[in-house]
């Protein structure tokens, strides 16, 4: 970063990400397998407990899962910070991370031929994807297969943290498109010349359908279908769902879904999401305010 951007950048932005920078600094003095599960560790029993994410957890699981036992709850409010911290130490592993993905091959399921297909066709792709076990994982075994993978990003607040987030996330692959106007653009145009995306749709998004999850009523966007049904496109969910070693991954490619109404699409999209989620509890990222409630005065 020049002395010019440090400037711009607000002193608490600073502080923080010197902090994340020294946490991972010592992280990677650490093997590969003890460096992620220490990473899961802090993000379990340290940031967790700090940022409020356990009483968030405690909330949605309320709403989504009433029939968990009090253990079951407490077990969640660790592992699922715990998945978080391990996939943001994966990141920042750079080449022993993509490598090892690359080495296990690790795409499967039902989808996998219309993904190949798709490949040999030169079809544009829609991967609708969800903050379940490590996004990029999935990036990664694609990229090992020779597909590149597009991905539309929102950069974050800290502008200090974009400076080293942004390129480790572009180690894994590319393109990245960041969410604006010229990326917007430049997205489009990849898409429509053949290329794969990923989109997110599991998070709470104020302009979207009404539809189902976990049988609650919540907010989902329509983009990742509207897309398909604009540009021909396959489009099916994908995930990196983490084994029970706790540092390999099965990329799971499922079913495609087939081209109807948007609306009908991703509620497909949701009902597959909440049964893989009902057999990993601990790999959703149940921090986010999925479903969000109106204000009343």
């Amino acid at each position: 970063m020049s002395d010019k951007e440090e400037e711009t950048v607000a002193l608490s932005d600073r502080i923080a990400n010197g902090a994340f920078l020294a946490i991972m600094g010592l992280a990677k003095i650490l093997p590969y397998e003890r460096r992620i599960p220490a990473m899961g560790w802090f993000f379990a029993h340290v940031l967790g407990p700090v940022a409020g994410w356990r009483k968030r957890i405690r909330t949605n699981l309320a709403k989504a899962r009433p029939d968990l036992t009090e253990a079951e709850i407490r077990h969640l409010t660790r592992a699922v910070p715990d998945n978080a911290g391990r996939s943001l130490a994966e990141i920042y592993s750079g080449a022993e991370f993509i490598n090892r993905i690359h080495a296990s091959d690790p795409l499967c399921g039902a989808g996998l031929p219309a993904l190949e297909q798709a490949a040999a066709a030169g079809r544009p792709v829609i991967l609708a994807v969800a903050h379940f076990g490590n996004y990029d994982a999935m990036r990664a075994a694609l990229t090992g297969r020779g597909w590149p993978v597009g991905a539309l990003y929102r950069p974050m607040n800290n502008e200090a943290f974009n400076q080293h987030y942004i390129p480790a996330m572009q180690a894994i692959a590319e393109p990245m498109f960041p969410r604006g106007r010229s990326g917007l653009a430049a997205m489009l145009r990849f898409l429509k010349g053949g290329g794969w995306l990923s989109l997110g749709y599991d998070q709470f998004d104020g302009n979207g359908a009404i539809l189902r999850f976990f049988d609650l009523p919540t907010k989902t966007v329509l983009t990742p279908a509207e897309l398909a049904i604009r540009y021909d496109a396959l489009i099916l969910p994908i995930a990196g769902i983490r084994q029970p070693d706790g540092l390999s991954f099965r990329v799971e490619v499922g079913e495609p879904i087939p081209h109807s109404d948007p609306a009908t699409m991703m509620q497909s999209l949701n009902d597959h999401l909440e049964a893989q989620v009902r057999a990993h509890m601990d790999q959703w990222f149940w921090v986010h305010r999925r479903w969000k409630e109106r204000r009343t005065r």
